[in-house]
Parts: structure tokens; sequence; C-alpha cells
């Protein structure tokens, strides 16, 4: 019993499902505000990621512990890989994300549900 109410704890700790965001800024200076919907079932996460266009699905997201992994395709199927670490303290995500040659990180927030 023990048992199953850790991993309950720890599935409880990890949830990051919901609405997410933050800025990045870009290689001439502007700033883009990044929004996620973040699903979580277990170890799999899924959802949609959104920069300057349409959002666009999560593809192979995975949760260990605190930490997250997931891809995003752009509008000309180019993969955007997201690796990141939720931190619950201060409810925020650390995401580090590779796009069209240039690295970018951006801490994102949870948008409160109105």
């Amino acid at each position: 019993m023990l048992c199953c109410f850790l991993v309950c704890l720890s599935a409880a700790i990890t949830d990051i499902s919901g609405k997410w965001t933050g800025p990045i800024t870009t290689p001439d200076g502007n700033q883009l505000q990044l929004n996620y919907v973040f699903k979580v079932d277990g170890d799999t996460l899924t959802g949609t990621g959104q920069g300057d266009g349409q959002p666009t699905d999560i593809k192979e997201g995975k949760i260990s512990g605190n930490d997250i992994t997931f891809k995003v395709y752009d509008d000309n199927g180019e993969v955007i890989p997201h690796s990141g670490r939720y931190y619950p303290d201060g409810d925020s995500i650390s995401m580090n994300i590779e796009a069209h040659g240039n690295k970018f990180h951006a801490t994102l927030k949870r948008v409160a549900d109105k």
C-alpha cells in the first residue's frame, strides 16, 4: 500500500497538465511568446505548442521525474526538439529549444484557468 501511495504521489508532483506560456528572444532581438497545452498520461506527454503560427501537436513527449522532452514540427516539417525541467516550488518549467540552427531558452509559467 505504501508503494502505491508513493507512485500516486510522484505522479501528482510531476503533473504539468494545463496551459503554459513564456517568451524567447529571437536572433533579431524580438520577443516571441510561446504557448503550450500539456496533457500528461503516466510518463507520456501530449498536447500542443504554438509560437508565431498555428498550434502544432506535441510528438514523442516523455516525462521522467521532473524532466520532460518532446518535439514539435514547424510548417515546413522541420523538427524542433524541446527539453526541460519542471520546478514544482516555483510552478515553472525551464525549457531549452533548438530551432532553425539556433538554441533558445524559455521559462514557462502556468496560465491560471479563468
